[in-house]
């Protein structure tokens, strides 16, 4: 007699439903069993939380949750746009739309919610939406191309991220807000009021404490929004998103037990009023009474009711689980929204009997903090908006007495004692990960944040552990060059230095990864290992098996061109040069008609001048064309670039050309510190654009973005803040983010450090320069345009101004004296300066030598 097979149907494939289905197959059910999914979208579950990733260039595949090959692997039947329409609980069978049944032996109902429309005149006409599903954000961005004004309906989360989305969109946008401030669940009036001040600062406009009265329309399309205090919005859009309501539906029609006021009705395993049917999610109606809106009580019931099917299809009776019920949930919240972060932990609104608060606000930057605690001392909750640095921290040790006392938690570095409160204060058995219940001593037995998040799914949620999570983990351990050698560069230097190893091949047979001995060695470290042994004084680099190491390029000593012309660049150490030797690289170049370029830092410093001949020197100049390169002043310097797609076989875009046409655009540009960018024609970074402040690599689609790169004594390689750029979209966000540099940075400080200091970092500024959080980017480019329509070479402008040349004398009381002091002796067939002159009595004082 053959074995039953027992089937599952699962019914809705969102975040919830997909997590049942891992939680199946970690525990074998897969094996055991048919698992049949009725999924009502047109395509697998993808990530909802971040669905308004999407109008920032998420596609809908980036927001799959199901990873490839996940449903063949365990042999699951996937039916998507083909959503249950009844269930015959008597028959145990599930009727899809395509009119297929199947019978099951435990039906799974994840089919989540549905969002609320007031039953206002109107809401059903041309331009009406609501904002859950991929489908309703491309409905969105469709009908926004015709719109200029858009209004969200509900100031909760959901509603100011779809607020964020119009935004994004171009549109000038409204939210109205029923409740007396924005966020009414998980913030206080405190935080909603900080809220609603930066969102108010980003160009939105807020309507708090009113409802919508009607959608007014003409010809069947919005028009406008009539308000229950009397005031009219003049809108061409309208989005819903005042909240949702459970799912439950089809259990309704199944005859399952709902609550009074929705949600089907399910006991501490998750199993409804049908022992063979069950339910989770956002449709489901817990033991405690309540319906759970957020993902990490949905994961917690596809949990636990994964485990009890697993209990009751393994036959054997050895699953060796105990199956922990959902009683509750944890309900703190982290997001950002409109590019503002905001935080609820425990008990944000501090309900509890003698518990007391501890606030901090800060209404100019938007910052409100307030911890609620027992007279005890026990952290009990709290709300962060605009700095939820500490929430990784704060939400794990709520419930605790915290190490540090509760101002030290609330208060900015610098405004208090030191914090000194990190994960390593937290405990053992503290939930890092809420999303997926983790602890902290899960994440300790882990190596790496990649195995945190195959071995136990943490930070693959929302993301707001992932901060903490890294600080949990011990530093990397293989510092290996490569997969073929566990060594460093430094070390494998030693050993064939002290072993005098002369040969790859030697060196790899004798200390490389036991995989990798006898064989070919890669493209790291072959090059690499050619190196030390050229650096070793190991002979001719094309000498033998050393030949192979090498590129094209070192095979004639000579850089390839794309026409297989090859470059020659001559050294000049330091950038120090006699005019006899510029004389015979000219001469070379026209007698052979080569191509010549300015390389490193593109300029020619002349060292010398008494200031009585500077005048002179730049009537010169500024009669050849030439203008100041404002190597004194705290502005832009150079753009440097490599010889691009003219000449360079990998180039793939115009880099000379676009480096010229930045440094025209940004010369004279003052700035809190120098400036330096660079432009490489191809991936292969010839003009080290990421060590600049702004960099620019050339793509095959067009151009890649860097910012905050810094050279000199504190080097920081640059982040890529936009990619795949037109010249057009390159140059607006260049402006936007220099004026925003100029606009915020500290004195003296270099774009590095301001953005490594930047609240938010890279992120923060991406919302602001790229997504137009702050609602700044139009005053950021005018004011832009602005320089550049101003702009006026500086030596132009003083040579033509009598008075400003006097000041350029050695001596006020003897203008025509030349200053003694100014002396030189000869070196290397050039000048420098006398250093055995004491200088006295000096007009300038140099405040900064560098003029690179």
């Amino acid at each position: 007699m053959t074995a039953h097979t027992p089937t599952i149907v699962l019914v809705g494939h969102g975040m919830v439903g997909q997590r049942f289905l891992e939680s199946l197959a970690d525990r074998g059910v897969t094996e055991r069993a048919r698992i049949v999914v009725l999924c009502e979208e047109p395509r697998p579950a993808y990530d909802r939380v971040q669905l308004t990733s999407y109008f920032s260039g998420k596609t809908p595949d980036d927001l799959s949750m199901v990873e490839a090959g996940f449903m063949e692997k365990h042999g699951i039947e996937l039916y998507v746009g083909d959503p249950a329409e009844s269930v015959d609980r008597e028959a145990r069978t599930v009727t899809a739309r395509s009119g297929q049944v199947f019978a099951y032996d435990q039906l799974v109902l994840a089919t989540g919610s549905y969002p609320f429309v007031p039953p206002v005149p109107g809401k059903d006409a041309r331009g009406c939406f609501v904002y859950r599903t991929i489908e309703d954000l491309l409905a969105i961005e469709e009908y926004a191309k015709t719109a200029t004004t858009g209004a969200v309906v509900g100031g909760g989360l959901l509603g100011l991220e779809a607020a964020g989305a119009l935004k994004g969109l171009g549109l000038d946008t409204h939210v109205v807000e029923f409740a007396p401030r924005l966020m009414p669940v998980q913030v206080d009036e405190g935080g909603g009021a900080a809220l609603l001040r930066t969102i108010e600062r980003m160009g939105l406009t807020v309507h708090t404490g009113t409802g919508t009265q009607e959608v007014v329309t003409a010809d069947g399309a919005v028009t406008g929004m009539k308000l229950s205090d009397g005031s009219e919005v003049a809108t061409d859009m309208v989005v819903f998103s005042a909240g949702v309501r459970p799912r439950d539906q089809l259990a309704r029609d199944c005859g399952l037990t709902v609550g009074e006021r929705g949600g089907i009705a399910v006991d501490e395993l998750c199993r409804t009023s049908d022992p063979a049917v069950f339910a989770i999610g956002e449709c489901a109606l817990a033991s405690d009474g309540r319906v759970y809106g957020l993902v990490a009580p949905g994961y917690e019931m596809a949990q636990t009711a994964a485990a009890t099917i697993a209990d009751e299809t393994d036959e054997t009776g050895e699953t060796g689980e105990t199956v922990k019920g959902f009683t509750g949930a944890d309900m703190s919240t982290k997001l950002k929204l409109l590019g503002v972060d905001v935080a609820s932990f425990g008990d944000a609104h501090g309900t509890a009997e003698g518990c007391l608060d501890v606030v901090y606000s800060d209404s100019r930057s938007g910052v409100y903090k307030k911890l609620v605690i027992s007279g005890e001392g026990v952290l009990l909750g709290g709300v962060l908006v605009g700095d939820a640095e500490q929430y990784g921290l704060l939400r794990p040790l709520t419930g605790t007495v915290p190490p540090v006392s509760p101002e030290q938690l609330v208060l900015p570095a610098g405004a208090g004692a030191p914090v000194a409160l990190g994960p390593s204060a937290l405990p053992d058995d503290a939930v890092i990960c809420s999303c997926h219940n983790v602890t902290k001593h899960a994440i300790g037995q882990c190596e790496s944040l990649a195995e945190v998040k195959k071995c136990t799914k943490a930070g693959t949620g929302c993301g707001s552990c992932v901060k903490v999570i890294e600080k949990l983990l011990p530093a990397p351990k293989d510092k290996g060059l490569c997969g073929c050698f566990s060594y460093t560069r430094s070390e494998l230097y030693e050993i064939a230095r002290t072993l005098r190893i002369t040969s790859f091949a030697a060196l790899l047979d004798s200390h490389g990864r036991d995989a990798a001995k006898g064989g070919e060695g890669c493209e790291v470290c072959k090059p690499t290992v050619g190196s030390i042994l050229a650096s070793l004084n190991n002979g001719y680099i094309l000498d033998g098996e050393q030949a192979s190491l090498q590129d094209t390029n070192d095979h004639f000593l000579a850089n390839m061109q794309r026409n297989g012309s090859y470059s020659v660049v001559p050294r000049i150490p330091g950038g120090e040069i006699t005019p006899d030797k510029l004389i015979v690289i000219g001469e070379v170049a026209r007698d052979f008609g080569l191509y010549t370029k300015i390389t490193g830092g593109q300029r020619i410093d002349l060292f010398g001048a008494r200031v009585d001949q500077l005048p002179a020197i730049w009537t010169r100049l500024v009669d050849a064309g030439f203008e100041s390169g404002h190597a004194y002043g705290k502005s832009l310097r150079t753009v440097k670039s490599c010889v691009g797609q003219t000449w360079c076989r990998y180039g793939v875009q115009d880099s000379v050309k676009m480096a010229i046409q930045l440094e025209l655009r940004y010369r004279g540009l003052r700035a809190p510190h120098k400036l330096k960018s660079a432009v490489s024609g191809c991936a292969r970074e010839c003009a080290e654009a990421q060590s600049k402040d702004f960099g620019i690599i050339a793509t095959a689609n067009g151009w890649n973005l860097y910012v905050g790169g810094n050279g000199g004594a504190t080097p920081r390689h640059a982040d890529l803040l936009a990619q795949d750029l037109s010249d057009a979209e390159l140059v607006r966000l260049i402006d936007r983010f220099l004026m925003f540099y100029i606009r915020t940075a500290d004195r003296l400080e270099r774009t590095s450090t301001w953005l490594e200091r930047l609240e938010g970092g890279l992120d923060h500024l991406k919302d602001v320069v790229v997504h137009d959080s702050l609602g700044l980017c139009d005053e950021l480019e005018a004011l832009m345009a602005a320089h550049v329509d101003d702009y006026q070479d500086e030596w132009a402008q003083t040579l033509d101004d009598p008075e400003r040349l006097r000041r350029f004398v050695s001596f006020v009381n003897a203008p025509d004296a030349p200053d003694p002091s100014v002396r030189f002796v000869p070196e290397r067939d050039q000048i420098k300066p006398d250093l055995t002159i004491l200088t006295l009595g000096r007009t300038n004082s140099t405040l900064e030598g560098a003029s690179r």
